[in-house]
C-alpha cells in the first residue's frame, strides 16, 4: 500500500481542477509536471517494495531467486491458488492394428489428347466461282456426298469443243484411209511413184494419233467438268464451310495457294495419343520380359476417363507405340484405339489413361491418416510388446481403394497406430485398443479401382 499513499496525493487534485484548466497552456504544464510526480512516485514505491520483500518473506534474495527457478523447472504452477505440485501428464489411449494384406495390382495414369484416325481438307481441283454449299456445318457425312458445286458452264463448253475436236480428227482418219486404199494398185502398176503412197500411209498415221490426242483431251475436259462437284474423301463428321457461294475459289493438284473448304474427321474409332518417360518405358519393358501382357505393349488393354468421370469406364487397346524416344522431352509416344460409336470423344479432347505398372502381388497396406509426416520422411507408429510407440520411416506406394501401400518399413505383423498418432510421440508410452481394418465399400467407390482386375 506504500506506492498508493505516494500516487493518490499527485492524482486526486488532478480529478478536482475544473474542466476549463486543461485549455490552458499553464493548465497542461502544470498537468505535465504533475505526470512526472506520479511516475518517480511509482518507481519509487517499486523500489520500496524490493527492499521490504525479504523483510516480508523472511528469505535472502539469492533463496527466493533458487526457489522460482526450481519451480519453473518442476513444471509446477507458480501462481496463486495453483494447486501444489504438477501432475504427470496421462497415457494417451490410441488405436491400433496389423496392416492389412491384399493381392493388388498397381496402375501408372498418364494424360492423352484424342485425334482422328482419319482428317482430310477438302480442296477443289479447279479453280472457278462457287455456286452452292450443300451440307449442314457440322454434320455427319458419307464419303461420295456431294460438298460443294462449282459453277460448270466454263467447263462444258470445253468438253463440247474437244468432242468437236475429236470428230474432225476422226475425218481426217477416214480420208487418209481412203487415199491410202486408193493408192496401193496404182503403186503396184507404177501409175503414183512409191514415195507418194508412202506420204499418204503417213498422213494416215498421222490422222490416227491425232484422234487419239483428240480422245484424251475429251476425256480431261470431262474429268474436269466431274471436278465441279467436290465429294466427301472420307465418311465422318464435317466441319463449317470455310467458303460462301459467290467467292472465287483457287483449286489445283498442289496445296500450295490453293483454297481450303472445309474438313472432315472420322469419329469411330478415335485414337489417343499420350507420352510414356523414359523410366516408366524401361519398367515396361523389364515387366514384360517378366510376362506381364497388359504392361505398356501392343495390344495392351488400357482404361481411360475424361475429366468429368470416376474410375476409367472406356476400355481401349494400345496399338502403336514410336520407335525412338523425344531427345527434347525424354518420352516415348504411345497410341491407343478407342471405339467411338456414341460419338463421346472428339478430336482434340484431354483424357485420362490408365496403364498396368505391376504385375499382381501382395501388398501391405494401411490407412492414409496413419501416416505421419515431416520435412525429411513419411513414418508411422509402431506400438511394441511394451506399449511403447516408435516411430518407423516407411516408403510409400499409390493409395488404393482408401488405403495407402507400404513398399519398405513396416510388416504386416508389425502393430501400427491406425488412430490417435497426433497424441504420440517417439518413445511414449501408450495404451493400445486393437481396431481391425476394413477397407469402406465407400472407399472402393471413390477411387473406382479393383486391385487385381484389369481395366
Amino acid at each position: 500500500m506504500l506506492w498508493c499513499s505516494l500516487v493518490l496525493p499527485v492524482l486526486l487534485p488532478l480529478f478536482r481542477r475544473p474542466a476549463s484548466s486543461f485549455r490552458d497552456r499553464a493548465g497542461l504544464k502544470e498537468i505535465f509536471m504533475r505526470t512526472r510526480y506520479v511516475t518517480l512516485a511509482l518507481v519509487l514505491g517499486l523500489v520500496a517494495a524490493l527492499v521490504a520483500l525479504p523483510k516480508i518473506t523472511g528469505k535472502s534474495y539469492d533463496e527466493l531467486a533458487s526457489a522460482g527457478k526450481e519451480r519453473l523447472s518442476s513444471g509446477a504452477p507458480t501462481g496463486k491458488g495453483a494447486g501444489g505440485p504438477g501432475k504427470e501428464a496421462k497415457t494417451p489411449e490410441v488405436s491400433v492394428s496389423h496392416p492389412l494384406r491384399r493381392p493388388i495390382i498397381e496402375w501408372d495414369e498418364y494424360t492423352g489428347r484424342f485425334d482422328a484416325v482419319e482428317a482430310v481438307d477438302v480442296r477443289a481441283r479447279i479453280s472457278g466461282y462457287l455456286n452452292e454449299v450443300r451440307f449442314t456445318d457440322g454434320q455427319m457425312v458419307k464419303k461420295g456426298d456431294v460438298l460443294f458445286r462449282i459453277d460448270p458452264r466454263p467447263f462444258q463448253r470445253v468438253v463440247e469443243q474437244a468432242k468437236a475436236e475429236y470428230e474432225q480428227a476422226k475425218t481426217r482418219v477416214s480420208n487418209a484411209s481412203l487415199d491410202v486404199e486408193r493408192g496401193r494398185p496404182l503403186a503396184k502398176t507404177s501409175v503414183i511413184s512409191q514415195k507418194v503412197q508412202d506420204d499418204r500411209e503417213n498422213i494416215m498415221r498421222d490422222a490416227q494419233s491425232a484422234v487419239t490426242v483428240a480422245e484424251a483431251r475429251v476425256k480431261t475436259a470431262e474429268l474436269d467438268l466431274s471436278f465441279c462437284e467436290v465429294t466427301a474423301p472420307i465418311a465422318g463428321r464435317i466441319s463449317r464451310k470455310f467458303v460462301t457461294p459467290g467467292n472465287f475459289i483457287s483449286g489445283g493438284g498442289t496445296p500450295d495457294g490453293t483454297t481450303i473448304l472445309t474438313t472432315i474427321v472420322t469419329q469411330d474409332p478415335i485414337y489417343l495419343y499420350f507420352d510414356i518417360g523414359e523410366n516408366d518405358a524401361l519398367k515396361y519393358r523389364r515387366l514384360t520380359e517378366k510376362g506381364v501382357k497388359d504392361a505398356a505393349n501392343v495390344g495392351a488393354t488400357i482404361g481411360v476417363a475424361l475429366p468429368d468421370e470416376d474410375g476409367f469406364p472406356h476400355p481401349g487397346k494400345l496399338d502403336f507405340l514410336d520407335n525412338r524416344l523425344d531427345a527434347g522431352t525424354g518420352t516415348l509416344r504411345a497410341r491407343a484405339s478407342i471405339d467411338n460409336k456414341e460419338g463421346l470423344f472428339s478430336a482434340g479432347m484431354f483424357a485420362r489413361v490408365r496403364l498396368q505398372g505391376s504385375a499382381e502381388y501382395e501388398a501391405v497396406l494401411v490407412p492414409d491418416a496413419a501416416i505421419g509426416t515431416d520435412q525429411a520422411s513419411r513414418f508411422v507408429y509402431v506400438v511394441g510388446a511394451d506399449n511403447v510407440a516408435k516411430r518407423q520411416a516407411v516408403k510409400l506406394g499409390p493409395l488404393i481403394d482408401g488405403m495407402r501401400v507400404i513398399r519398405e518399413g513396416v510388416g504386416h505383423d508389425a502393430m501400427v497406430v491406425i488412430n490417435g498418432i497426433q497424441r504420440v510421440r517417439g518413445g511414449q508410452a501408450v495404451v493400445p485398443k486393437h481396431a481391425p481394418l476394413r477397407v469402406s465399400d465407400s472407399a472402393a467407390t471413390e477411387t473406382g479401382s479393383t486391385p487385381v482386375k484389369t481395366p
